[in-house]
């Protein structure tokens, strides 16, 4: 398994640069995955490492060794595409071993391999099959499958899961885990969901435009974002966001908004830039009554009922969008006025002018 770098690799169409360089190192044996909004450059950088596009600048790099130049056959990676792109007149079998077969392997081995992978994804009972008489679920199985018989250093993954439902995104995510644990190799997964990014990935990387905002740890990413941008992407329901302008009252210093005062640390008065400031909260950390909270005025615009959660979209005084997610003890009707509970060491700081984390 290959240790991957990309250095100061870049990606043109004609005068317009989609991908500025981009720096990055993906270790042995990871499963990294790449998340991020439309058009932030993910799939491209997929696509670059598997040499479906050419690169317009820098190098990837597979052990020390270049590799920009080579084919795909050439690079040792396996891909998953979105659109699963089975051959509609071959059986799930021929599918599956179809590069195998062009790579004249011995057909012993082919059965094995395909017996083998069609055993863990639990498609055995498909083989004789073609792909018009399975489901998506059962298709992106086949897709994985495909994959997974070359036997790569590295497989890639290109939003394999999007095109199927809520529930059996949810079972394939559980049983890519299980696939992931079985295998050893390395594993670079694009993704536009970070549900897929947090349940996945050992190492998450968000993009925005084309750049990496953060690297980490799903926990890291979670718990200590960067900037806004990471913050309001990583967790579901996203990160709420109140603009608030620091005012010194005594020896301590606030960030004031109508229906929020938060204390706020001299160290990050200072680092704040400006008189304004954005006082970030996760809407698991609002709460019904807490003994530490600082209290927050809302009111109620809707309340969604989610079984053992309730989802309140609500607004400060300013009309300030807030959400919160609470457990579904309590019912809320539209227009009601409210004052909620924030733990102080659950809120984070913000720089209002360059959206740096403080």
């Amino acid at each position: 398994m290959p240790k991957i770098t990309l250095a100061g690799v870049t990606k043109r169409f004609g005068a317009l640069e989609v991908l500025p360089p981009l720096d990055l190192d993906l270790a042995d044996g990871e499963f990294t995955v790449l998340v991020g909004p439309s058009g932030c450059g993910k799939s491209t950088t997929l696509r670059m490492l598997a040499g479906l596009e050419t690169i317009s600048g820098g190098e990837i790099f597979f052990d020390g060794r270049p590799v920009g130049a080579l084919e795909p056959k050439d690079r040792d990676i396996a891909m998953v595409f979105q659109d699963y792109a089975l051959y509609p007149h071959m059986n799930i079998a021929r599918n599956m071993s179809f590069a195998l077969r062009l790579a004249k392997t011995p057909a012993s081995e082919i059965e094995k391999r395909v017996k083998l992978v069609a055993d863990m994804l639990n498609i055995s009972h498909l083989l004789h099959r073609k792909p018009s008489e399975l489901s998506g679920g059962q298709r992106q199985r086949v897709a994985m499958g495909r994959a997974l018989v070359r036997d790569a250093s590295t497989f890639l993954f290109d939003e394999p899961l999007s095109n199927l439902d809520a529930k059996l995104r949810g079972k394939m995510r559980t049983e890519l885990a299980e696939m992931r644990g079985k295998l050893h190799k390395n594993m670079i997964y694009v993704t536009h969901d970070q549900v897929e990014a947090m349940t996945l990935g050992d190492r998450i990387v968000v993009m925005s435009e084309g750049r990496i905002q953060q690297q980490g740890s799903p926990e890291e990413l979670f718990k200590k974002p960067a900037n806004m941008f990471v913050a309001g992407f990583i967790g579901s329901p996203s990160m709420n966001f109140i603009t608030a302008v620091l005012e010194g009252r005594g020896q301590e210093t606030f960030a004031i908004s109508p229906g929020l005062c938060v204390p706020v640390p001299s160290s990050a008065a200072e680092a704040a830039g400006g008189r304004e400031i954005v006082v970030g909260v996760r809407p698991s950390s609002i709460h019904l009554e807490h003994p530490r909270g600082i209290p927050i005025e809302l009111r109620v615009v809707v309340s969604e009922y989610l079984g053992a959660q309730t989802v309140v979209a609500a607004r400060t005084p300013d009309g300030t969008e807030v959400l919160v997610e609470i457990a579904s003890g309590r019912r809320f009707c539209a227009g009601e006025a409210i004052i909620m509970q924030i733990v102080p060491e659950d809120i984070l700081l913000f720089s209002k002018e360059s959206g740096l984390r403080i």
